[in-house]
């Protein structure tokens, strides 16, 4: 008796501190997911892709409607995630397939380090195609409401995202690209 009590009792605090945290904003808003095209996750509805601002590595401060008229693949990342580590070869080779006036890969790195950490990880990889973009503060993990890393949004021409894809994928293998040609047109 004494045991399903506070099983009970603990429960009941779990989820009364999940309402509170809700109801603050602190937990990622409920969304009905729905599977699209390549495995990408939507609400169903594209949404404008987040007012942020980001650098590359001259220093130029970018946001993504500097972009507008591309179809974008924004891949969250870092040099310490294993994942996104051996993703970014595929994103590279990506890049340098469909890389061009309609479609871009903004390789989006939130390592606090920024350039120091980012340049010399691409020149050991033989990353060559990829341009460097940082965001040393993780704006977009916020705005973006990203759970974890790797993860990827697709951007339409107009600025707004379509899609979701957690965690690494093989970017550039040919059901990739197949899929990925749709979105831009070709």
């Amino acid at each position: 008796m004494q045991k399903s009590f506070w099983f009970f009792a603990g429960l009941l605090a779990v989820v009364a501190v999940g309402a509170v945290w809700l109801g603050f904003g602190l937990l990622p808003e409920s969304r009905t997911t729905i599977v699209v095209r390549g495995g990408f996750e939507s609400t169903g509805r594209p949404e404008p892709a987040p007012d942020i601002s980001f650098s590359d590595a001259a220093g130029n401060s970018l946001t993504f409607r500097d972009f507008r008229g591309k179809v974008l693949l924004v891949n969250l990342w870092a040099t310490w995630c294993a994942p996104c580590v051996k993703e970014m070869p595929s994103l590279d080779r990506l890049e340098r397939a469909l890389g061009g006036n309609r479609f871009q890969v903004v390789a989006l790195s939130v390592d606090r380090e920024g350039l120091e950490k980012v340049q010399p990880f691409f020149a050991q990889l033989g990353i060559r195609d990829l341009g460097i973009f940082l965001d040393p503060p993780g704006q977009a993990l916020r705005a973006f409401r990203a759970l974890g890393l790797p993860t990827s949004y697709l951007i339409d021409a107009e600025g707004r995202v379509l899609g979701s894809f957690a965690g690494a994928k093989e970017w550039d293998s040919d059901a990739s690209i197949a899929e990925l040609r749709r979105y831009i047109g070709d």
